[in-house]
């Protein structure tokens, strides 16, 4: 009975080990099958239905919005997206950011349309750029484009500078404009008047000068100009673009991208940077007070991580620097306001020359500038004045706060006997070298561990006269 029970367990178990293997080899199965059929389903899908991915340059142009711009137009390839629709609104912004948007605009693998949109909008100064740099330039009704001149601007108000240095700046930003608008078959002649006579053309005289390609009323009116229209790319390659039933997919900033973009404007990095250094200044020459340190130290660190991205001029760095120096100076040395006022004038510098943007107006405005200068002045000399005058103040914390205070003896004091005497409350083991009648006042001349060494209060004082 025993040998059959055996035999019959031994042949049960290759049918066990088949039962258990049978799901896993169907799950094989069937992954294999989806993978292979994932290829063919991808096709059917792209054939079937025009991507277009739509993102939003609204704002100054600034680092952060460029590295978004590149990182959408470097999805869309990636997702073989139709078109790239930018919908513009700005009114320009650094010239670096303006740049890097541009190069990936002309080296995109898919067509890109800037459209400035909606009624009221502007592409103005580095916007212009960016609107003729796309392969299809639209504009809705009621906008405007233009006023690209390069300018020195000192918290966005322009300056004068020398006419040779201006008609230097006015042909480097001819050429970098000729170099796309020709290619994109518009108009740089008349687009060049944006830059040497500060023009700005509504959307009716835009396209009448053949520098925009379509007045639009929507974006939805947009593509459907736009289906079945064969454009010529940067490279000259011709182009068809298929834009029936089109989806309409958003690639928007991300919360981190958002929270950067506020970072990385000139108005905000310069605020960090006062904050900054403020805040580690109140805990360097107030210790202990630890909320201005800790502020500031994150303040300091985000302003430092803005400055990878922001275009900086060493010398406002410097005039800042210098500034903070004259401010703390001048409450150790007054020097009837002179170094505070030079000070003032040295930040003031510095704030308006710490944004490099040699074709735009970006940069830190006037009004951020006075209002981040004037209160720092005050406060850093306000600050290190009490810093120095607390070195004359006199100890008002542990045991030497008792030197030169007052109290009662408690009880009769032999010349050089130990008795007690009762000061701010407390008793102390006190001893005198005259005699001293129980409640007659006292005054504590010096300290020995737990032990005063008093004198009468009257006899004390004449022997300080």
């Amino acid at each position: 009975m025993s040998d059959w029970w055996h035999k019959m367990k031994r042949s049960f178990y290759p049918w066990r080990s088949a039962f258990v293997a049978a799901p896993f080899l169907f799950c094989v199965l069937g992954a294999a099958v989806v993978f292979l059929l994932m290829p063919a389903v991808a096709a059917d899908q792209h054939s079937s239905v025009s991507l277009v991915l739509e993102l939003s340059l609204d704002g100054e142009v600034e680092p952060i919005l460029a590295t978004y711009i590149d990182e959408g137009l470097a999805d869309a390839a990636r997702r073989h997206a139709a078109l790239v629709l930018i919908t513009m609104d700005t009114p320009g912004g650094l010239s670096d950011s303006m740049k890097d948007m541009i190069q990936h605009i002309l080296a995109s693998a898919v067509p890109v349309a800037v459209y400035v949109s909606p009624t009221g909008a502007r592409g103005a100064s580095a916007g212009f750029y960016i609107l003729l740099a796309a392969d299809i330039a639209a504009m809705a009704p009621g906008t405007h484009a233009g006023a690209a001149s390069p300018i020195i601007a000192i918290g966005g108000f322009p300056q004068q500078i020398d006419e040779v240095f201006r008609k230097k700046i006015n042909q480097d930003a001819m050429a970098f404009l000729r170099s796309f608008t020709d290619r994109r078959g518009r108009n740089p002649e008349l687009a060049e008047k944006a830059i040497t006579e500060s023009k700005a053309f509504t959307e009716k005289e835009a396209l009448d000068g053949k520098m925009i390609d379509l007045i639009v009323s929507s974006p939805d009116d947009l593509l459907r100009q736009l289906d079945g229209r064969t454009i010529k790319r940067f490279d000259g390659t011709q182009v068809p673009l298929v834009l029936k039933s089109p989806v309409r997919t958003p690639f928007a900033l991300s919360a981190r991208q958002k929270f950067l973009a506020r970072i990385v404007q000139p108005d905000a990095f310069f605020v960090l940077l006062i904050l900054g250094v403020l805040g580690l200044y109140t805990e360097f020459t107030h210790p202990g007070v630890i909320a201005p340190g800790v502020i500031g130290g994150i303040c300091l660190i985000l302003a430092l991580y803005a400055m990878n991205f922001l275009p900086v001029n060493l010398a406002g760095l410097f005039l800042i620097a210098l500034a903070l120096a004259f401010f703390i100076l001048e409450a150790k040395a007054p020097s009837h306001g002179i170094l505070a006022f030079g000070g003032v004038v040295s930040m003031f510098l510095g704030a308006i020359f710490l944004i490099r943007s040699p074709l735009t107006s970006g940069g830190v405005s006037v009004g951020v500038a006075l209002a981040g200068t004037l209160p720092f002045a005050v406060l850093a000399v306000f600050l290190m004045r009490l810093v120095l005058r607390s070195r004359q103040w006199k100890t008002s914390t542990g045991k030497e706060e008792l030197i030169g205070a007052r109290g009662v003896a408690v009880a009769r004091l032999s010349a050089g006997a130990e008795g007690m005497v009762r000061v701010h409350g407390e008793l102390w083991r006190a001893e005198a070298s005259r005699p001293v009648q129980e409640g007659e006042t006292v005054m504590v001349l010096r300290i020995e561990g737990l032990k005063l060494y008093v004198e009468p209060a009257g006899v004390a004082v004449s022997a300080a006269k």
